[in-house]
């Protein structure tokens, strides 16, 4: 009997453990750990934020794993050793054949002063309920989109966002009200897509009357008095603050020596495998380089191929089956543009000497069929 230590149940990591049951007989056991007892479809948190979803149509709780005869542990992963492929979770040791690390990233306002005073976190469920609580009260004012730092997942979210709250204000009949802006500490829009998917959100915000400013570092937020200071001294004032936290790796990666110190964990671009035989890392948590200077992106997608990529190898190697299963870099995105509209995009970001990714026109049966993405997976398990 084979044991598999799935370390994180986001997308990453239920792929992961769906994938291996379905490969695997019963005998070998799979073992996911996470910290929070409910699984948050993340994606659908920008609803959330502009209350086209309640809370509870986006989480399920984990303990339905337990019907697929995966064992879950409520309890955060406090020590990792990937030379012994061990963990210790709520004071226990665990031992396995295979470990999958899929904890994400650790979002970390408080490294920017001031931010975590601020609610309007929307990578959160807390955050994106303040924010609909907010818009729900505001008739007026300026409305900022606050991208604090790169990394950070889902390179579309924060564009959503600011569409998402201009199409909220015009059903409202307040747009003419309220100014919309994105305050970016990167230089385009999804750069790692190509200039052609960077200037199609440019032109879609342009487009909806939103102001768009790159390479704009905050410094310091000042909550009380709605402010934001910038390196470079433009301050700007605001009476909503939609934000992106900077997003770092989890403590206990970093101690365990798999990630660099302010660094992501290094894996095999093709088999996600870490230098340590039989420990695999996928998703937010890890860096991925391509031949442009730049990560793979940090998105859900990736992290679902990638889970299902390292199932079939883990299987594969417990079965004594050769396989020749790699991830290839393809991937694909929604983006919401407000009013039932959205965009999409398709690529192969490995493709040299650049990604080739298409931008396709944005329109009604895109935001259908992310609507119909949404409840396949929130279907899957429960």
């Amino acid at each position: 009997m084979a044991r598999i230590l799935v370390l994180g149940a986001g997308v990453g990591g239920l792929s992961a453990a769906l994938r291996l049951r379905s490969q695997l007989p019963d005998s070998h056991e799979i073992v996911v750990f996470d910290q929070s007892p409910v699984h948050v479809f993340w994606p659908s948190l920008l609803w959330l934020m502009t209350g086209t979803r309640r809370n509870e149509q986006i989480q399920r709780s984990l303990d339905a794993l337990g019907k697929r005869n995966i064992a879950f542990v409520n309890t955060p992963v406090t020590e990792l050793n990937p030379a012994d492929k061990s963990i210790v979770a709520g004071g226990t040791l665990w031992t396995g054949d295979a470990v999958i690390v899929a904890l994400g990233a650790t979002l970390d306002p408080s490294s920017v002063s001031g931010l975590s005073d601020e609610p309007g976190n929307f990578y959160t469920v807390q955050g994106a309920l303040a924010i609909w609580q907010q818009l729900q009260t505001l008739e007026r004012g300026r409305i900022v989109v606050l991208i604090t730092r790169v990394p950070f997942k889902c390179p579309a979210a924060p564009y959503e966002a600011a569409m998402l709250i201009d199409g909220y204000f015009r059903k409202r009949g307040l747009r003419n009200r309220v100014t919309i802006e994105v305050w970016a500490a990167e230089p385009a829009p999804m750069g790692v897509a190509g200039p052609n998917v960077s200037q199609a959100v440019i032109d879609a915000l342009k487009e909806r009357g939103i102001a768009y400013y790159p390479n704009q570092i905050v410094q310091r937020v000042d909550a009380a008095e709605h402010r934001l200071e910038f390196s470079g001294g433009t301050v700007v004032t605001y009476d909503l603050l939609a934000y992106v936290p900077p997003h770092r790796v989890p403590s206990v990666v970093t101690s365990a020596g798999l990630a660099p110190a302010d660094g992501w964990v290094t894996v095999d671009r093709h088999t996600l495998e870490t230098a340590f035989p039989n420990v695999f890392a996928i998703g937010d948590i890890t860096a991925i380089p391509l031949p442009i200077g730049k990560p793979l992106p940090k998105a859900g997608v990736f992290a679902e191929r990638q889970a299902k990529v390292v199932a079939d190898i883990i299987a594969n190697r417990i079965n004594n089956r050769s396989a020749n299963t790699a991830f290839d870099g393809v991937g694909e995105c929604f983006i919401e543009m407000g009013r039932g509209i959205a965009g999409f995009a398709r690529g192969n970001f490995y493709a040299e000497p650049t990604p080739k990714v298409k931008a396709y026109r944005p329109g009604l049966h895109w935001h259908i069929a992310k609507v119909a993405f949404e409840r396949r997976w929130l279907k899957q398990l429960w």
